[in-house]
């Protein structure tokens, strides 16, 4: 049963993931379509940023301690990436950058949730599986 609930705390961490990156896309949006201004934008997105990722960082952790190798190296690229961005200091959206970049932050988003959509996929079939394994 234990690892059921490691799965169910996974698929809660994967959804708020997705949430921050779709509240970053939705902001990005916005400000493509004049809704919102710059500043605004800028630190509803910088706001999220630095949770999403220590709450990635806690996810990989997290799969490493429980013993799900595979989750756990699978998130490695997106925590290194991140990790990237946080070392040279791009990991905030500039203010007067915003309207050059948006194209690129919108793709880099988009990525960034193609990818935690994949994995949200894996952790409900990994949480199934392991349900249904639980009742034999």
């Amino acid at each position: 049963m234990g690892d059921v609930w490691t799965w169910i705390i996974s698929f809660l961490i994967h959804i708020t993931l997705v949430g921050f990156i779709v509240y970053q896309l939705i902001c990005l949006a916005d400000l493509e379509f004049d809704y919102i201004n710059p500043y605004d934008s800028a630190s509803r997105i910088n706001f999220v940023v630095l949770p999403e990722f220590f709450l990635q960082g806690f996810l990989c952790f997290f799969y490493l301690v429980t013993g799900h190798w595979f989750m756990s190296l699978l998130g490695v690229p997106y925590l290194y990436y991140n990790f990237q961005l946080y070392s040279k200091r791009q990991h905030l959206v500039d203010v007067t950058e915003i309207f050059n970049l948006l194209d690129w932050e919108k793709k880099k988003r988009l990525f960034k949730l193609a990818y935690m959509i994949l994995t949200l996929f894996l952790t409900i079939f990994w949480l199934i599986y392991s349900t249904l394994d639980d009742e034999d």
